[in-house]
């Protein structure tokens, strides 16, 4: 995947899910300088970190189905109930994709609204 692509996908985070370069670089365990050398092109990220910035790009995408950008911002960085109290953003963090998406899916489909 071509840096211009990267930079779409991050733009793509930005404005659907109001995640600024740290929350990205936090999530994806990475500088926030980093985040911004994929911005401009400079650099590309690894592959296992591409993967988890698309896993991102993926969730948030779903989420901007469901919330405003700041409220799906705050819905990845909060505790959620349905997560046993876990954060969102952690478990993606963490790799656990899956667990996240199961609740933007049940989200979408009306189940916690």
């Amino acid at each position: 995947m071509g840096a211009n692509a990267i930079a779409r996908r991050l733009e793509s985070i930005h404005d659907k899910g109001a995640m600024r370069s740290a929350d990205i670089a936090n999530i994806l365990n990475v500088r926030p300088e980093t985040v911004s050398r994929w911005s401009t092109g400079k650099t590309l990220p690894h592959a296992a970190t591409e993967k988890q910035l698309l896993e991102l790009e993926y969730i948030v995408d779903k989420l901007a189905d469901v919330y405003e950008p700041r409220d799906a911002r705050m819905w990845l960085l909060s505790r959620q109930r349905v997560l046993e109290g876990r954060v969102p953003a952690e478990l993606i963090q963490q790799g656990q994709v899956d667990d996240v998406l199961a609740v933007v899916d049940r989200l979408l489909d009306g189940v916690y609204l």
